[in-house]
C-alpha cells in the first residue's frame, strides 16, 4: 500500500473476527464488491439489501470476513488477486 502511496485509515487485527453482519454493513455503503479466491474473480453490482450471495462470496469455511478485505470509494474488495486489486485502485 506504501509503494502505491495508498493512505490506510483502518486496520483490523485477525484477532477480532468478523462475520456476516459486518460483512453486511461493509456492503451497505457499496455499490460494487470484487471478491478474489485463487484465480477466480467474482463482481457484485450492489444497490439497497445486500444479496445473500454477496455477502456469502465474503465470508470464509468457518464464516468470518475472509482477508484481506479494503474499501475503495464505493467498491469493497475481498481476498487477494493483483489484476482485482489495480482495477479496483485504478
Amino acid at each position: 500500500m506504501e509503494a502505491s502511496k495508498i493512505n490506510v485509515k483502518e486496520t483490523v487485527p485477525a484477532s477480532r473476527k468478523l462475520g456476516a453482519d459486518d460483512a453486511r454493513e461493509l456492503l451497505r455503503h457499496a455499490s460494487r464488491l470484487i471478491v478474489a479466491k485463487g484465480k477466480q474473480v467474482s463482481e457484485f453490482e450492489l444497490g439497497g439489501e445486500p444479496a445473500d450471495a454477496a455477502v456469502a462470496a465474503m465470508l470464509g469455511p468457518t464464516g468470518n470476513l475472509r482477508a484481506p478485505t479494503l474499501t475503495v470509494g464505493k467498491t469493497v474488495v475481498v481476498g487477494f488477486n493483483e489484476p482485482a486489486y489495480a482495477d479496483a485502485l485504478g
